[in-house]
């Protein structure tokens, strides 16, 4: 078993205490067993606004001849 130190604030402090209190274990006994039975939240689908923004020739914007990089500004 290996010691670990853990921050909490009064309330969580407080609440972690009573709850070892009231079932008769300790408040390390009841970490480890609340630990053991965490299961995280889903966290979904991720989408990306620029998936597949990188498709094309692949080549260098700097390659770009400067009259076709400014088309279409100030329209």
């Amino acid at each position: 078993m290996r010691k670990t130190s853990v921050y909490l604030d009064d309330a969580d402090a407080r609440r972690l205490a009573h709850l070892a209190e009231e079932e008769g274990v300790s408040q390390a006994s009841l970490l480890r067993r609340a630990i053991r039975t965490y299961v995280p939240e889903p966290r979904g689908a991720r989408s990306f606004a620029l998936d597949g923004a990188g498709e094309g020739p692949g080549g260098s914007v700097a390659d770009v001849d400067d009259s076709r990089l400014f088309e279409g500004f100030g329209e």
